[in-house]
């Protein structure tokens, strides 16, 4: 479990490939809740889950957006804030944590058609009660044709988020990356335990009885991989048409492609393609440049790509057990299969 993150993104795992079988007896989206209060967390039985004022639509790029243009990321590659104006946004990184989204924020910046804030600005889950001419201005100025973008990780996982951002906007366009739950969770861990070096190991904390392999899913590292019991709550406000689903591994392998598939799905040109990357062959990501800077490619902090400790094969093999028909369930929701699984199956 030791390896690198999209443009240093986060520690992965190997990609997994390969095909899911169909699921049997349940159709999408059906028995998430029944799946979770069930045995999920408690029995041990073979095969059981624990063992295991707001701005239009997007549109096109406008001629007054194109590279070069004042306030455009494009051509001089610098922003001029005294060209456009603020507003809320129209597309949101909604999640995963670790997953990949910095990655992602920082290839969909390269488009010209794009503005986003840097940070998190938690608006949905940390800072609602400040109003949404607070969010307004933490956005940065955008001309016509121009789409507004932020991202935070946690909204995915925050209750209250998908009903405040309806609120906000129903046509909000929503993209989550998505990656191995249980490699995500490894990853979860090892950004904690860098900045808390103290704290009790992996093994320990997955668990809430090793002896009897019960996973304690009230640990977050655990439960934000159960994507689709979150992804049921989305579904509520939003169509499944509106939100992205984004392969973290695949922002990888293939981050053109992943890329080419944002880039659709907000209906922008696409821009961003091959060009904008090189594969760093010392840290073992993808690093993003500009296809006409001559200068070295840009690669995210330090902080990313953090060394996984070693796990004990066995807390991985009852990890994947638990997650196995969360993913499932997920495929089904989503109408993709991410190839978790296969890891596993190869073995």
């Amino acid at each position: 479990l030791r390896g690198a993150g999209g443009f240093g993104q986060e520690p992965r795992g190997d990609t997994t490939e390969g095909a899911l079988g169909e699921a049997e007896g349940r159709g999408p989206g059906q028995g998430v809740a029944e799946l979770w209060r069930g045995d999920s967390c408690g029995g041990r039985g073979e095969g059981s889950a624990e063992d295991g004022g707001h701005c239009p639509c997007p549109r096109g790029p406008a001629p007054g957006a194109r590279a070069g243009s004042p306030g455009s990321r494009g051509g001089g590659g610098s922003t001029t804030p005294d060209y456009g104006e603020k507003r809320l946004p129209q597309a949101l990184i909604i999640g995963v944590k670790k997953g990949g989204t910095r990655a992602l924020l920082e290839a969909i910046r390269a488009h010209p058609d794009v503005r986003a804030v840097g940070t998190e600005p938690h608006f949905f889950d940390r800072n609602y009660e400040k109003g949404l001419e607070w969010y307004r201005n933490v956005m940065p100025k955008t001309l016509d044709g121009q789409i507004t973008m932020e991202k935070t990780p946690s909204y995915f996982v925050t209750n209250e988020a998908p009903r405040r951002i309806h609120s906000m906007a129903k046509d909000t366009k929503l993209i989550v990356v998505v990656r191995n739950p249980v490699t995500r969770a490894i990853s979860d861990y090892t950004q904690t335990l860098s900045k808390k070096p103290e704290i009790p190991t992996f093994e320990v904390l997955a668990f809430k009885n090793r002896t009897l392999g019960l996973i304690d899913a009230s640990w977050s590292a655990i439960r934000i991989g159960i994507y689709a019991l979150h992804l049921e709550n989305w579904l509520q406000y939003f169509p499944l048409s509106q939100i992205l689903f984004v392969s973290g591994e695949r922002l990888i392998t293939d981050p053109a492609g992943e890329m080419a598939k944002v880039q659709d799905f907000l209906g922008l040109k696409r821009i961003v393609t091959e060009k904008h990357f090189y594969f760093n062959k010392t840290k073992g990501f993808p690093c993003l440049k500009k296809p006409e800077d001559s200068s070295a490619p840009r690669c995210l902090g330090k902080s990313k790509g953090r060394t996984h400790p070693k796990i004990d094969p066995d807390v991985i093999h009852r990890l994947r057990k638990f997650y196995k028909p969360f993913n499932v369930m997920f495929y089904q929701m989503t109408g993709q299969d991410f190839q978790w699984e296969q890891e596993e199956s190869d073995k």
